[in-house]
């Protein structure tokens, strides 16, 4: 049974996602202050602020939802939001930048634990025939984070930086409380012990690549502690990569990479959040420096983008299902580039928001809106659903090792003693110029993506089949016929008997419903689809739940393809696993 008070369930769950998402936001606002309050702190010791809670996020995040198989979600829930909430005190009472970044890489771990934790229990807390508005609920949290963080965060800093870091614990206190009590586990197998070896070789890895850019303006490229940082970045992740090929529960799981379309995905990813984590840097430094604006207005000022984010985020499921991802996400990376490219040709030292500011901004939200959902979308389309997890946890994982190259990256290119001052100006134009080219380098890539997606469409592949199916499964096929608009189906268990009363609910691209119908005596299920609503070329979620099983998804493409799979995992079957 769900718990009685799914609502409940909801508020804690997503005020948790919200402080993590907002950690990535409301930070950057505080630079120029903290930066004051650290006399003698240059723009490459500040980075690790934003970039030591990066790299940690991306090593844990891997690792959450094995740790949570293992230990149970709830307690590994609860265990992040504490942490997260002690941390940010810390954060707040940091004397010094390397205690601050110190407790920021802390404050990363419970963040971490948190992300994936919080969805499982969500959808453990709600009924199969409204688990998708819930999901949507939750998955609106990340973009409203991103739309407030800036302005926010120039309130907060207008009483002190410390509040930007504060105002996370007693959220996370009334959180914490209200989780022990209205929480419930999912009943989910429990797994071995995730590798931690390999998740500290995502840290030190990426880590020490970050500091080797960050160290070039100072060091140059040949510099003795500059060629050490690639050389220990190097030795880093060439661990990670023969952990995860041999641990039998991975920091990584590699084996999604042999699908071209995930594959290249998470090069977009990284391309694209190089340029997108720079933007949230550099556009700081032009307003408070160039322009002398208060963290306030700075903060104001920013908010334009993320605004057009929660717009356009809502469209990308259904633009990605019509068109393709591959083609979403280039319209979407050229969109980003052509922000920086209006500022570059548009600003200068003079303020001019209006004409000069605000039309960048809107269109590097267009590119954010269109390319993030869309990317983190291909797992449910490309993977069959036993790979959902690790897929997710990769996408995950290549935008923060992203956010973490944009950041070392831009003061490798602006230099670490930047201010954004008028007599800088030029410094600025080449962070512009970052942007627009690791944007462009996402698009090249999210070409080659249209044509492996438009080929393996033309083969007639939806899913790559990475696992084989288990004796302890019920399958699910789902043909399509596109013409009489209906899904047909059938749920029978590994032995070919029929499962009955098995509910399976049809869900669009933007989580609406489409249909839903019961399985027979025979296990057979028929749903019609609004032709006004779904047609050839768009996709169809196909969630089915069956007594004692937990429930499954399918992304299933409106093509009239050849008849999936989906394995529905027993209840009774995982817990004696």
């Amino acid at each position: 049974m769900s718990t009685a008070r799914p609502g409940a369930v909801l508020l804690v769950t997503s005020a948790a996602a919200f402080l993590s998402s907002l950690d990535l936001f409301i930070v950057n606002i505080a630079f120029p202050d903290i930066r004051a309050d650290f006399p003698g702190t240059d723009l490459g010791q500040m980075s690790w602020i934003l970039n030591g809670y990066t790299v940690v996020f991306a090593a844990f995040l891997a690792l959450a939802g094995r740790l949570a198989d293992r230990f149970g979600h709830k307690q590994v829930f609860l265990t992040g939001l504490a942490v997260f909430a002690l941390a940010s005190a810390a954060c707040a009472a940091a004397p010094g930048v390397w205690l601050l970044v110190a407790a920021r890489a802390v404050q990363a771990v419970g963040a971490a634990l948190v992300m994936p934790t919080s969805l499982s229990l969500l959808l453990a807390a709600y009924p199969a025939e409204r688990r998708t508005r819930a999901v949507g609920a939750w998955a609106s949290i990340g973009a409203v984070a991103a739309a407030l963080g800036p302005p926010l965060g120039g309130l907060l800093v207008e009483i002190s930086w410390h509040w930007v870091f504060l105002v996370n614990v007693p959220v996370g206190i009334v959180a914490f409380v209200a989780g022990l009590r209205v929480l419930r586990d999912p009943d989910v197998a429990r797994t071995g012990m995730p590798d931690l070896l390999g998740a500290l070789g995502i840290v030190v890895g990426v880590g020490a690549l970050a500091f080797a850019l960050v160290r070039t303006p100072d060091s140059g490229w040949g510099g003795p502690e500059v060629l050490v940082g690639f050389a220990v970045a190097v030795v880093g992740l060439v661990l990670v990569v023969l952990r995860s090929r041999r641990h039998p529960v991975p920091a990584l799981d590699l084996a999604v990479l042999r699908v071209p379309v995930v594959a290249l995905a998470a090069l977009v990813m990284v391309a694209f959040t190089t340029g997108f984590a720079g933007m949230l840097v550099v556009n700081v430094l032009y307003l408070t420096g160039t322009w002398g604006w208060s963290p306030q207005l700075a903060g104001l000022g920013l908010a334009a983008g993320p605004l057009v984010v929660v717009v356009v985020s809502r469209l990308a499921g259904h633009l990605s299902g019509r068109f393709g991802i591959g083609p979403v996400a280039f319209v979407g990376t050229l969109a980003f580039a052509a922000g920086p490219t209006w500022w570059l040709t548009h600003l200068g030292l003079t303020p001019d928001y209006l004409g000069g500011m605000l039309p960048g901004q809107l269109l590097t939200g267009l590119g954010v809106g269109l390319i993030l959902p869309t990317l983190s979308s291909v797992v449910g389309s490309a993977l069959p659903a036993a790979s959902w997890g690790p897929g997710s946890s990769l996408i995950n994982t290549a935008r923060q090792v992203g956010s973490v190259l944009g950041v070392a990256l831009l003061v490798s290119v602006i230099g670490a003693h930047t201010t954004g001052l008028p007599s800088e100006f030029g410094s600025v134009r080449a962070g512009w110029e970052l942007l627009a080219g690791a944007a462009l380098v996402a698009a090249v890539i999210a070409l080659g993506l249209s044509v492996v997606e438009r080929r393996r469409r033309g083969r007639g592949a939806v899913v790559e089949d990475l696992t084989g199916a288990d004796d302890d499964e019920v399958v699910v096929e789902v043909e399509r016929d596109v013409r009489a608009a209906v899904v047909r189906g059938v749920v029978r268990d590994a032995g070919g008997l029929a499962v009955p009363g098995a509910v399976a609910t049809l869900i669009d691209a933007a989580g609406a419903q489409l249909g839903r119908a019961r399985t027979d005596a025979d296990g057979g299920f028929e749903a019609a689809l609004d032709p006004a609503r779904v047609g050839p070329g768009e996709h169809v979620i196909v969630l089915v739940s069956a007594p004692e099983h937990h429930p499954r998804a399918h992304r299933v493409p409106v093509d009239g393809g050849a008849a999936l799979d989906l394995a529905l995992v027993r209840r009774d079957a995982a817990a004696a696993a």
